[in-house]
């Protein structure tokens, strides 16, 4: 990809409602129209996510943006699962439009779980070596027909400079509350870093409500709207918005990561968390965005 892609606008979301689900399912899949739908909590900002019945889960995409990525997950999905060695959502079927909703959607194996947080792992380090093995198997996965970066999955595996625009602004906004001029630093450092152009397959968004525990270990890994082939240092970020400095070291020593990716991947993580420090600036929400910055500004020193 030559170029700086272009994220354009905000998406523009929809609204969907139970009623909508239920009016979808009996329309398009009679075979599951007498169980039950409900919202599921925190379900996400680029799909609405509903159980159906006890073992599966309808997910509408909320923009036409993110309505991009099913035919992707459709395609894929059945491809990976059996190459991983955790579970991922399997696709049960592929909803079209209807009932007033304008965009194709799934059915997926409903998959149990919570989503990962720092108090409910139980051995952090366990975690990231399992989360590693589990990146080590994607990146394993042949590549050659997979899906390039682009507007399916904002350009998640392409240059970090798609995101230089939002990393400078929120620079700005955060201008004497943090220390910019190193957040800069570490930030030109992961421009500056060089991708061998190897193409890897890469999940686009390991984040923690992407990631499921079953007794404080990693038990699945779900969301994979953002996947693709490309640079798989977006890949990294999670270790400084989740991991533990013991499970940050173990989890770069499992999976062999050369400085250049591993000074991409904490750009991953800069990006965001500025964006998020700067949308809540002075705020009592800002705290945990606060706490991720610290935590790449203060492992950036000790490197």
């Amino acid at each position: 990809m030559t170029g700086t892609p272009d994220l354009g606008p905000l998406p523009q979301r929809v609204t969907v409602d139970v009623e909508q689900v239920r009016r979808l399912i009996g329309e398009q899949f009679p075979e599951w129209a007498g169980l039950p739908v409900r919202p599921v909590p925190r379900g996400g900002w680029d799909n609405f996510t509903f159980r159906l019945g006890d073992g599966m889960v309808a997910r509408l995409p909320s923009a036409a943006e993110y309505a991009l990525a099913v035919e992707k997950e459709q395609r894929w999905l059945p491809v990976l699962a059996p190459l991983l060695p955790l579970p991922v959502p399997v696709p049960l079927g592929l909803g079209r439009p209807g009932a007033g909703y304008a965009f194709a959607w799934s059915v997926y194996a409903w998959l149990d779980g919570e989503p990962a947080s720092v108090d409910r792992i139980a051995d952090p380090v366990r975690f990231a070596l399992d989360l590693a093995e589990f990146l080590v198997a994607l990146q394993g996965v042949d590549p050659s027909e997979g899906p390039q970066p682009g507007k399916h999955n904002w350009f998640r595996g392409a240059t970090l400079r798609t995101y230089d625009g939002p990393a400078q602004r929120a620079l700005a906004v955060l201008d004497g509350h943090v220390d910019v001029d190193l957040a800069r630093e570490i930030w030109k450092t992961a421009l500056d870093a060089r991708w061998d152009g190897v193409d890897t397959w890469f999940h686009g968004d390991i984040a923690a409500g992407n990631l499921l525990l079953d007794g404080g270990r990693l038990a699945a890994v779900i969301d994979f709207g953002t996947c693709g082939v490309g640079d798989p240092s977006c890949d990294l970020a999670i270790a400084w918005t989740l991991l533990t400095a013991d499970g940050r070291r173990a989890f770069r020593k499992r999976l062999a990561v050369d400085d250049e990716t591993w000074a991409r991947g904490r750009g991953w993580a800069l990006w965001k968390t500025l964006v998020e420090c700067a949308r809540t600036v002075d705020r009592a929400d800002g705290d945990a965005a606060r706490r991720v910055l610290d935590e790449i500004l203060t492992d950036y020193r000790r490197s």
